[in-house]
């Protein structure tokens, strides 16, 4: 399949799940069709149905591919071994938290990986139909029209920083690091973040926890729209280190050595 007919079956399927698995619930969730994962972490039902339609869906386009879900590694944490060589990456509901609380935004993350690195990426709005797509040197794309990042040009830039994750000694330190930006709220959701930072709304973010489903595509596709998203250090974010922390993403590469090297001198 080319990467023209591939974006557009890809579209095509996640419209579908979103309308068949996830909009039907918007703002219509029962008590018990919330669960607790973990502290400030939640599944619906929505979250499940969306992944074992996709999961169908992924294994019409290439069968036998491996897949790694966010709900299949919650239950099986094994599942994330499969990050290390050929596989799909899913998040069936990006924004869950606001999803829950019948708020927007959410979405859907897919990205497909090869030897520990994502070569495409799609990030899907499923209200607003926002259709985000990146192949490894071919650029970033919204909604079929080629896009370059742009910062905001405000002064001071715009940082959105996901502190959630941090410990309280870490949380606060970044804080203070970050004093001369204009901190502004994030939207609990990486299909919002990721554009956010190329779309000339953030200048930068910081994001603690770094697994897989919620960042592979939106790392790939920044990356291709010129912005850079790379370790606190500069390497490469990589889906098979899933368990390490820190990942900084930015409009353009100066923003990102500037924040850079003021998270460099936070003490371990």
């Amino acid at each position: 399949m080319d990467a023209d007919t591939l974006h557009k079956t890809m579209h095509a399927l996640l419209r579908d799940v979103s309308a068949r698995a996830i909009l039907p619930y918007y703002q219509k969730l029962a008590a018990h069709e919330v669960i607790a994962k973990a502290v400030d972490d939640v599944v619906t039902v929505a979250d499940n149905l969306a992944e074992e339609m996709l999961a169908e869906g992924l294994a019409k386009i290439i069968p036998g591919m491996p897949l790694v879900g966010e709900e299949a590694a919650h239950s099986d944490p094994s599942v994330q071994d499969r990050l290390s060589g050929d596989c799909w990456i899913v998040d069936p509901l990006d924004g869950t938290r606001n999803f829950a609380k019948g708020q927007a935004p959410f979405g859907i993350l897919i990205a497909m990986a090869a030897g520990g690195e994502a070569h495409t990426g799609w990030i899907y709005d499923c209200l607003s139909d926002r259709f985000c797509v990146a192949h490894r040197g071919k650029g970033a794309f919204v909604n079929g029209e080629k896009i370059t990042a742009r910062p905001t040009g405000e002064s001071p830039p715009v940082a959105a920083v996901s502190l959630i994750f941090m410990d309280p000694a870490r949380r606060e330190a970044v804080k203070a690091a970050i004093a001369d930006y204009r901190q502004v709220d994030v939207p609990y959701c990486a299909a919002e973040q990721y554009p956010r930072l190329a779309l000339g709304v953030n200048d930068v973010s910081i994001f603690e926890r770094t697994l897989a489903w919620d960042h592979a595509a939106g790392v790939l596709w920044l990356n291709e729209a010129g912005g850079k998203a790379a370790r606190l250090d500069g390497s490469p974010y990589r889906v098979d280190e899933w368990a390490r922390k820190g990942l900084i993403g930015a409009a353009n590469p100066a923003q990102f050595d500037q924040l850079a090297e003021l998270l460099a001198a936070l003490p371990d």
